[in-house]
């Protein structure tokens, strides 16, 4: 019974919603406006290098595996 009466709304509202009138694309005027670019570069006579030193671990993630890998004292099961 509850198959039959929403194959019948099925039936009934699929029609009536594609009766609905849509609403047509408005079009919209586009106004041009010109750009004058005035860009100057200004050229860095010296370079500054900097060089930084990196830490190498000889595990990736070492740290955030040591802190996902602790155990608690209630981590042991009980016997029943």
């Amino acid at each position: 019974m509850k198959a039959i009466l929403t194959f019948i709304a099925v039936i009934f509202f699929t029609p009536t919603a594609f009766a609905q009138n849509s609403t047509k694309e408005v079009k919209v005027e586009t106004i041009t406006v010109s750009i004058e670019m005035n860009v100057t570069v200004k050229v860095a006579k010296e370079i500054k290098t900097e060089t930084e030193v990196a830490r190498l671990y000889m595990f990736k993630n070492s740290r955030v595996k040591k802190a996902l890998a602790f155990k608690t004292k209630r981590n042991k099961s009980k016997m029943a």
